[in-house]
């Protein structure tokens, strides 16, 4: 099996036998499977991408549909990139299921991978996230049911769910902060003197919503828009470079309003830059009926690929823009590729293959926050921990898989979870209560919820070098009763903050809290850290002190505290896991103990 075979399964599910013996099945899953044809394909006997978006955008509103009981439409959707082109012949596999609801909208997974019906292949093609809404109805506003995840894989998309919706939220806003600072420090660009005129790669087509076009709430379907842009910025791509474009990415785009049967759709692209193997086309949808006024639907950027006949990218012309708007599109395009290059960077990235320090800047931002909070997610639903040791109710679990190592600590105190929450989330406090703490200072507050630290810690040993850390601490609020509060660290790298003689940089790859109110004022608290196994890596893996706190009823007063993981693991001839399970046998006994602080 090759590793594309592989990453298309364990794309899907695995199967989840019930107790009545029926095997389990999401319930909001819609499947779809077409054999492309001719009739579905571009001259180069490839699937249109136009065709597969309408496929996608009809599975996922279905999908959105069997969950609501009602009518959807489509919000938004997140960043598509596209691994692979599908050509005749071969079968395309849709799957699309509802990953969590909120009030009135819910986000849909969809899942594409491509079959080959006569060597039994199978390969992922993309994944992507969209947003429905469900419609208003005679009764008023349409408020969902939640989802109940039942596998692991549910579970963390259900977790997951709520930080992209966080992310989707802000996100336009965020684009265009940076967007606005990157590019007043880009300066002015390069002329080139075989570069192509922009303007020669304007596009303009105008489209009639026809009955065929609509969905069964006569909107025009989402999925039909997408194509419709798809079309104009593969035009447009082509005149750039004589040459037939391959579509890599759509950046994160949203539905401003709807369209109906009888809107005439005038759709225009534009080449906004080009780089050495990718150009990125700028989209924009606008409808009108009569002689009303234009009405913005939807604005894309697509990045596109011209591949050789050994399917390598090819060397793209330079671009010259027109005066003004040009040079802002110009501009513009550099930043965004930028941000989509840190965010391939840090969101791509495999976790056994990712760095322990990122470099951190206002434009990944938004990209560190998540996966910070995903990460330590992703950690908090893994089911298969082995139980270490237990000593006074506080329990330590292990686990080692893709060389990874996973320690997580858990014990129940009484107090609220958000007055837990509001404690441990304050790491300059956290020296009150954690003797392995030295200082803590602010270097940067991100936003409300994301702040850069940097923490120094004592040393180990007598006569040593204490050690430092930036971190980047996010912390999230439940979005609903069943998501804990999050307290989320990493280990980033600023410019500001090189490594000090003084101290030994320390790292740190994903560790946390997760903090749930299971009972009335009685709540699980849980600390997790994860590292490479690797010989360097254990040498250089902080002391990861896991301090936990019991606030009396009126006051702030530790009662107590379970110092654990308080020494650093040390590299030695015996297997990871051994020397940790012996290192945490003995500093449980030792240090496990209660104290009062006043």
């Amino acid at each position: 099996m090759t590793s594309v075979e592989k990453d298309a399964e364990t794309s899907l599910d695995p199967q989840l036998i019930q107790s009545c013996g029926d095997v389990y099945r999401n319930p909001t899953e819609v499947q779809m499977s077409q054999i492309v044809l001719p009739c579905h394909a571009n001259h180069c006997g490839e699937l249109s991408v136009g065709q597969l978006l309408k496929w996608m955008d009809s599975t996922a509103c279905l999908s959105a549909e069997r969950h609501a009981g009602c009518s959807c439409v489509t919000a938004s959707v997140d960043d598509i990139h596209f691994e692979h082109t599908i050509g005749v012949g071969k079968v395309v596999s849709i799957i699309a299921k509802v990953n969590r609801a909120f009030t009135s909208s819910m986000e849909v997974g969809i899942l594409v991978t491509c079959e080959d019906l006569y060597t039994d292949r199978h390969w992922k093609v993309c994944h992507a996230f969209a947003t429905f809404v469900a419609r208003r109805t005679e009764a008023g506003k349409v408020q969902l049911k939640q989802v109940i995840p039942h596998t692991q894989k549910e579970q963390m998309e259900y977790s997951l769910a709520a930080e992209r919706r966080r992310m989707r939220l802000i996100h336009a806003e965020i684009i265009t902060d940076l967007l606005n600072s990157s590019t007043a420090q880009l300066g002015e660009f390069q002329e080139f003197e075989d570069s192509v005129l922009a303007e020669r790669t304007r596009v303009e087509s105008v489209e009639l919503v026809l009955p065929p076009h609509t969905n069964h709430q006569v909107s025009t379907f989402g999925g039909q828009i997408m194509a419709w842009m798809e079309n104009v910025a593969t035009i447009a791509a082509s005149r750039l470079c004589n040459a037939h474009p391959t579509l890599r990415t759509i950046d994160m785009f949203h539905f401003r309003g709807p369209s109906h049967i009888g809107d005439r759709l005038v759709l225009k692209a534009i080449v906004n830059n080009a780089f050495k193997h990718s150009m990125e086309v700028g989209v924009c949808a606008e409808a009108y009926q009569g002689g009303e006024p234009l009405r913005h639907i939807n604005s894309a950027f697509m990045t596109f690929e011209v591949l050789d006949s050994d399917r390598k990218p090819c060397t793209l012309p330079r671009i010259r823009p027109e005066p003004v708007d040009g040079k802002r599109r110009y501009q513009e395009a550099v930043a965004r590729r930028k941000i989509r290059l840190d965010r391939k960077y840090i969101i791509s990235c495999k976790q056994t293959e990712a760095p322990l320090s990122v470099p951190w800047d206002p434009s990944n931002q938004m990209y560190l926050s998540y996966n910070n909070v995903s990460a330590l997610k992703l950690m908090d639903t893994r089911t298969n921990w082995v139980l270490t040791s237990e000593k006074n109710k506080v329990r330590l679990y292990t686990l080692e898989e893709n060389h990874m190592l996973c320690i997580k600590v858990e014990m129940h105190v009484s107090v609220p979870a958000e007055q837990a929450f509001y404690l441990l989330s304050d790491l300059r406090r956290r020296k009150e209560w954690d003797r392995h703490y030295e200082e803590c200072e602010v270097i940067n507050q991100a936003d409300e919820d994301d702040t850069l630290y940097r923490i120094v810690t004592p040393s180990v040993s007598k006569g040593g070098k204490g050690k430092d850390f930036i971190l980047l601490a996010s912390r999230r609020k439940p979005c609903d009763s069943r998501d804990p509060y999050l307290i989320a660290l990493r280990s980033v790298t600023l410019p500001t903050h090189p490594p000090m003689e003084d101290y030994t940089r320390g790292e740190v790859l994903c560790a946390g809290f997760t903090i749930c109110e299971e009972f009335s004022a009685i709540t699980k608290l849980t600390y997790q850290v994860s590292c490479p196994t690797s010989p360097q890596t254990l040498l250089a893996f902080p002391p990861a002190s896991t301090a936990y706190f019991l606030p009396a009823a009126s006051s702030w007063r530790l009662t107590q505290t379970a110092s654990v993981l308080s020494r650093p693991l040390h590299f030695s001839t015996r297997s990871p896991m051994k020397r940790v399970e012996e290192h945490h046998h003995l500093t449980v006994s030792i240090l496990l103990r209660r104290c009062w602080v006043l």
